[in-house]
């Protein structure tokens, strides 16, 4: 063997150990089943970005930072939060990342880490979890506005950062205050593109185009700022042409206070958008295709009861292009429920949300619920309290067992788990366990065992004033594991 040949096989050793190198079978080696399955591995690092909580002066805000126990996670990491800052040259003109004392880490998995904050001047937040904190890593975003526009009780999920995302919900009514927020977590800058797409279309505007986000930044775009045009129902398009980000609309009312617009999950032909208050007394569907053909769907609300199919709301005609909103008032009738989105014929993939409102007259809430995906092995909420927290399981198509475990709190308690069953078809809010001995805020973990898939959102309460504040986030999977291919060298591709 000369060295020539020796110096591959080492390379190629080298980078099937770092990479996963695999070679596909020849075809006279392949006929017996030689594939090998991918194995499941926790995740070994985690980026969260958390949008600037508010513009009020009166706003409160909590962090709640958490690490569900992982088997096969090594012993160290860490998991901390720092503040968005861009980069800043130092003597001769280049470039070092400030070195920002975190705002929050985490101590240990299993245990919840939380933080406040006040005022309009809080900043938009970057965080990475490494080693242990990595898998199912969940920092929850929380705020209580006292008065003004968007008043109440805002949440949402820090969330990894991405390349496309699709907000239907959106609004540039003049009782409107849109933001979408994009946060760069990255060293160089990123350029976006945000689209907006009204009853009629695309709305035109130039003003959206090439936005950069510089490096280690957050920039609030108002939305009425890119057009002209005053619509109800608008569907967002944030489209990241290079570099990713973090992207979150909040959208406030001056009327019916405000929530975060969590992004929708990736176009698809059936939805299920989990959730929804059995109090609710206004619920409005809002719908898009980005595609070139129009979707039909069947619309059904899975309630404790099982499937039913909300009266004059029946079917949903959604144009290519154009965002379609329909209004179906009290649906849930003092029952949970989730709404449940199916093709009638042709599979057209479609994006959709939810606007709930909460009480009436001037003592009304908003908050919103994206299409999401099922849990899929194990989902993660923070920041549940004893009192005003509310989980709700949907299982659409066959029945399920679930797991939910409540951790210890912030403060001090001692983890509890229960085991529920959801019928098929229905939707069902359950009175989640309370960590024994609790003190401070808690996390819960949704866990499937059995029977079909599981969707999941939990609800938040916090009245002040007789005003019912509440936000809702979905559940979707934790992003705990990822599949690590079976990698076989095959070192005689070098030899030919």
């Amino acid at each position: 063997m000369n060295r020539t040949t020796l110096s591959l096989i080492v390379g190629a050793a080298a980078l099937a150990a770092v990479t996963g190198f695999a070679v596909l079978d020849t075809p006279d080696t392949a006929g017996a089943d030689t594939a090998k399955a991918a194995a499941v591995l926790p995740v070994e690092r985690t980026s969260l970005l958390c949008p600037a909580p508010s513009l009020s002066d009166l706003a409160d805000t909590s962090y709640t930072s958490f690490t569900p126990v992982t088997k096969g996670t090594g012993s160290d990491g860490k998991a901390e939060l720092k503040t968005a800052t861009e980069q800043s040259a130092e003597g001769g003109g280049g470039g070092k990342q400030k070195a920002d004392k975190p705002v929050l880490e985490s101590k240990e998995p299993g245990t919840p880490a939380t933080e406040d904050a006040s005022g309009s001047d809080s900043p938009a937040l970057v965080g990475t979890a490494e080693g242990k904190f990595a898998p199912g890593w969940t920092v929850q975003e929380t705020t209580e506005v006292a008065a003004g526009t968007g008043r109440g009780l805002q949440g949402v999920n820090c969330t990894a950062p991405d390349t496309e995302f699709w907000f239907p919900g959106a609004s540039t009514a003049a009782d409107r205050t849109d933001y979408v927020h994009l946060t760069n977590p990255d060293d160089s800058a990123a350029v976006v593109d945000i689209e907006l797409y009204g009853k009629d279309g695309a709305l035109e505007s130039t003003v959206g185009e090439g936005i950069t986000v510089q490096p280690h930044s957050s920039e609030p775009v108002l939305l009425s700022t890119l057009t002209d045009e005053k619509q109800d129902n608008l569907t967002v398009h944030v489209n990241v042409r290079s570099g990713r980000v973090g992207a979150a609309i909040q959208a406030l009312d001056d009327k019916l206070g405000g929530d975060w617009l969590a992004a929708s999950r990736d176009p698809a032909s059936s939805l299920v958008l989990p959730g929804i208050p059995k109090d609710a007394t206004a619920v409005r569907l809002i719908a898009f295709t980005p595609g070139d053909s129009d979707a039909d769907l069947k619309v059904r609300l899975a309630s404790p009861s099982g499937s039913i199919t909300p009266a004059g709301n029946e079917t949903l005609h959604v144009k290519a292009g154009m965002t379609t909103a329909i209004d179906l008032g009290d649906v849930t009738r003092g029952e949970a429920g989730s709404l449940i989105l199916t093709p009638t014929d042709q599979s057209v993939p479609v994006v959709a949300a939810l606007r709930v409102v909460r009480g009436k007259g001037s003592d009304q809430e908003t908050a919103f619920i994206p299409a999401t995906s099922p849990v899929g092995t194990r989902a993660t909420s923070a920041d549940n309290s004893s009192k005003g927290s509310t989980l709700s399981l949907a299982a659409p198509g066959r029945a399920a067992k679930v797991k939910v475990t409540a951790s210890a709190g912030s403060g001090g308690g001692t983890a509890v788990s229960k085991t529920y069953t959801i019928k098929a078809g229905t939707t069902e809010d359950i009175e989640a366990p309370v960590p024994s001995g609790l003190k401070g805020t808690y996390a819960l973990t949704v866990e499937p065992q059995s029977g079909g898939p599981v969707y999941a959102a939990r609800i938040l309460e916090a009245t002040e004033d007789g005003v019912p504040g509440f936000t809702i986030q979905t559940l979707p999977d934790d992003r705990s594991t990822v599949e690590v291919p079976q990698a076989d060298q095959d070192l005689s591709v070098l030899q030919k």
